[in-house]
């Protein structure tokens, strides 16, 4: 099975292109500057050279749009057709309390994202924006959300409360 991996920042956003049989990186990325002008993608292929596109880039839709036509690029691509890509992992800083490992994403699941965007205001917001393009873009595909806080999830509860005012342990 192959999976691409996606992480989105506020400009910019990283991805891999895995084949799980063997644990193979079939190409890797970096879309910089989305929404500002100079926009680009520096796409890597295992045993190509890098390609840089440089291009427009108003939205992360435009910006996945164009990762999505790289891959399947017939000089540079990993992959022949989307349809070879199982599933779609999104990586997301803050999960809550509510998440203690990784989620196929749902209608509730967004729900609760949503929720917890102000936990971490400079990075699920964009997490969230990703999730949404490659949903459109990819609308048969499983997309996983994978959290960075599921690791704090075995902590024991003194150790996460004590060391900051309660009242922000409440939000």
């Amino acid at each position: 099975m192959k999976i691409l991996v996606i992480n989105c920042g506020s400009s910019s956003l990283k991805y891999q292109l895995l084949d799980m049989n063997g644990e193979k990186l079939l190409c890797k990325g970096l879309v910089e500057r989305i929404g500002i002008e100079g926009s680009r993608i520096k796409h890597d292929t295992t045993g190509k050279d890098r390609v840089v596109i440089e291009e427009p880039m108003e939205n992360h839709k435009v910006a996945l749009g164009l990762v999505l036509k790289a891959l399947v690029d017939e000089n540079h691509g990993a992959i022949k057709s989307m349809d070879e890509i199982g599933a779609v992992g999104h990586r997301v800083v803050h999960g809550g309390e509510t998440f203690s490992s990784s989620v196929i994403i749902d209608d509730e699941v967004m729900k609760v994202l949503y929720e917890c965007a102000e936990l971490a205001p400079l990075h699920n917001p964009p997490n969230i924006t990703g999730i949404e393009a490659c949903k459109e873009l990819m609308p048969n595909t499983p997309m996983v959300a994978v959290f960075d806080t599921a690791f704090h999830q075995t902590m024991e509860p003194d150790n996460y409360i004590y060391p900051i005012p309660y009242e922000y342990y409440e939000k």
